[in-house]
């Protein structure tokens, strides 16, 4: 879903102090690692029914973060391309993809709302398709950096294990 996330994350806030919540800023994918359930969003996006279903539920603090896209992130993949053994056409392609992302430096590229109940976490996330593109070719050059050959990644004991 395209969506412009700096107007969603201001109409959000501004639903959540209205209707009675206490937000809690929370980082960016601060989430990851923790049993969650994510919310329908592709078949759902409305996130007052998702906000709903935590009032229903009697939740009083919602957990909100935002981040926005950042140079750095476009610098990093221009950097392991570098690393890679692409040919010149591959090469040039990822470059223009990188390029191309530029435009959205410093916007919102994602919203995490999200609410505990019974030590699960409920989560409504939204990212818009630019940036999920952005991910999957992040995917893409990390993968080919991976499958480089003389990478030396650290986790090579050349053979030989010690239980010292």
């Amino acid at each position: 879903m395209d969506l412009n996330l700096d107007t969603l994350k201001r109409e959000i806030l501004e639903y959540l102090e209205t209707a009675g919540f206490a937000v809690f800023r929370s980082s960016p994918g601060g989430l990851e690692g923790l049993p969650m359930v994510l919310w329908d969003v592709e078949h759902h996006p409305d996130y007052q029914a998702f906000l709903n279903v935590a009032r229903q539920a009697g939740i009083k603090l919602i957990l909100f973060a935002a981040a926005e896209f950042g140079s750095a992130d476009l610098d990093e993949l221009i950097e392991q391309l570098e690393d890679c053994e692409l040919t010149r056409e591959e090469r040039r392609e990822y470059e223009s993809r990188l390029r191309e992302l530029r435009i959205f430096e410093g916007v919102t590229c994602s919203i995490e709302i999200a609410f505990d109940h019974h030590s699960r976490l409920f989560v409504y996330e939204v990212q818009p398709d630019w940036y999920e593109e952005f991910l999957n070719l992040e995917e893409e050059i990390t993968s080919r950096f991976a499958d480089e050959p003389d990478v030396d990644r650290g986790d090579s004991l050349g053979g030989y294990f010690s239980k010292n």
